[in-house]
């Protein structure tokens, strides 16, 4: 079962994409009062998320799914191109998150704890 900090992550990172979305699409006073919403329930939910998990990795991934899910709006919603050297940086991007998850984890940790 996913831990609810899990589901805060996921909420963050897709308020993440709609306020991004809106940033490029907002041309009344209303689409800007929806972004502002958006940022507000993307800034609850983050901090929701850091309460449950190490705050590195929530950024992390809160990061990376930004910055992977802008790139790939762009390509598919506004008709940007993708090239090999974008794919490989967000490989590398999403590479660093899975490292950093598989690092912070609590037998990481008690393995530290062991050696000293």
């Amino acid at each position: 079962m996913m831990n609810k900090a899990w589901i805060y992550v996921v909420l963050t990172s897709l308020f993440e994409l709609i306020w991004i979305y809106g940033f490029n699409t907002a041309a009344e006073w209303w689409h800007w009062a929806l972004i502002i919403t958006a940022i507000l329930l993307d800034l609850h939910f983050l901090s929701k998320a850091c309460e449950g998990l190490p705050t590195g990795t929530v950024y992390a991934i809160f990061a990376a799914a930004g910055t992977v899910g802008t790139a790939l709006m762009d390509v598919y919603l506004f008709g940007g191109s993708l090239s090999f050297g974008k794919l490989a940086f967000m490989a590398l991007l999403v590479a660093g998150v899975i490292g950093l998850k598989l690092f912070d984890s609590p037998l990481t940790t008690e393995k530290k704890g062991e050696a000293s």
